[in-house]
């Protein structure tokens, strides 16, 4: 599996810490061994269901699909290797992006998936929240931190936004899923009326930061134009 550089703090994202790391380590651990329960039929399909999915695990037609977070969209060189490794090890060697700026393995094996999942864990990586009725992965404008009409780095707020609604209680088992996505600039580059909230950064009256918050989207089974429901003006730091 491929090496990644430690030496520096991470561009544009956000730097795991030693609690970070022991959750997700305690996190595979428990899954490999409901897999390991899966395996021997001690526990039934339904009732693995929902402990695969809040893994990001989906049981498909030919085979198990992985879906795996990527937050706000960000990768590192190093990360876009170890899921290069997972598609040659693990898969067919290719993954496929999704429009919600995460990726999906479609031929995993049921007992590949804890290995995989404790190499993502060392590559500051997991599958999270990327299925089940919760708040799924934050997204934010494609060329958030370079464009030159950016009135924000969005990647900020999405990151506030991810810890906050990572396990939150009241937010693990909702009666859909939720999605959020932030643009950090007046061009909307995130489909942001076809979000349940869309954040849409502008430029106020007196020249501080706004977020237009749009409420109401989604291009789910019946499509939905979200509408503008308030203007949020951020403090000053």
């Amino acid at each position: 599996m491929p090496q990644l550089l430690q030496s520096t703090l991470p561009v544009g994202r956000y730097a795991y810490d030693e609690v970070d790391r022991a959750f997700l380590a305690q996190r595979v651990e428990q899954f490999r061994d409901q897999v390991a329960r899966r395996l021997s039929g001690a526990l039934s399909e339904d009732e693995f269901k929902p402990l695969r999915l809040m893994n990001g695990l989906y049981l498909q037609l030919h085979a198990y699909m992985l879906r795996v977070a990527i937050p706000y969209g960000t990768l590192s060189a190093g990360q876009m290797r170890t899921l290069a490794h997972i598609a040659r090890r693990y898969d067919r060697g290719y993954g496929h992006f999704t429009t919600r700026q995460n990726i999906q393995f479609n031929w995993i094996k049921l007992e590949d998936t804890p290995e995989i999942l404790d190499v993502l864990a060392d590559a500051q990586m997991h599958a999270i929240q990327t299925s089940g009725n919760c708040i799924r992965n934050v997204t934010s404008d494609q060329f958030a931190g370079a464009a030159r009409d950016e009135v924000l780095d969005p990647r900020v707020h999405a990151e506030i936004l991810r810890q906050w609604s990572t396990l939150h209680p009241e937010f693990t088992f909702l009666p859909r899923k939720f999605k959020i996505a932030i643009s950090g600039s007046a061009q909307d580059r995130v489909a942001a009326r076809f979000h349940d909230i869309g954040l849409i950064a502008r430029v106020g009256a007196n020249g501080r930061a706004v977020f237009e918050v749009i409420v109401g989207g989604g291009l789910g089974r019946t499509p939905i134009v979200g509408v503008s429901y308030a203007t949020i003006c951020l403090k000053k730091t």
